[in-house]
């Protein structure tokens, strides 16, 4: 997100980027909450975990704990999940923020 100017508000949304996955599922359970791979996602942490993923291949941007926003958006379409809502409510959280 680029803001240029405030008033009026003008910003910029980029649409492409990444999402990152932490490396084991999320867990409120108390014996999961000082466990780094399932909390986290950042990428110095999640590389040391045992069944960390790492996407080696750029065609394949769907694969690992690492994707492109675009991959990920289809992913959600396949999945049935309304990736246009989604968007509208980043974009609303964006201007509100």
């Amino acid at each position: 997100v680029v803001v240029t100017q405030y008033d009026p508000l003008r910003a910029y949304i980029y649409r492409e980027g990444l999402a990152r996955f932490a490396s084991a599922p999320y867990s409120t359970d108390d014996a999961s909450l000082c466990d780094n791979y399932r909390q986290l996602t950042n990428y110095s942490i999640n590389k040391s975990a045992p069944n960390f993923c790492e996407n080696s291949e750029l065609a394949q941007d769907n694969y690992g704990h690492k994707w492109s926003l675009s991959a990920l958006n289809k992913h959600l379409n396949c999945i049935g999940a309304d990736v246009k809502l989604m968007w509208t409510r980043i974009m609303d959280l964006i201007v509100k923020t």
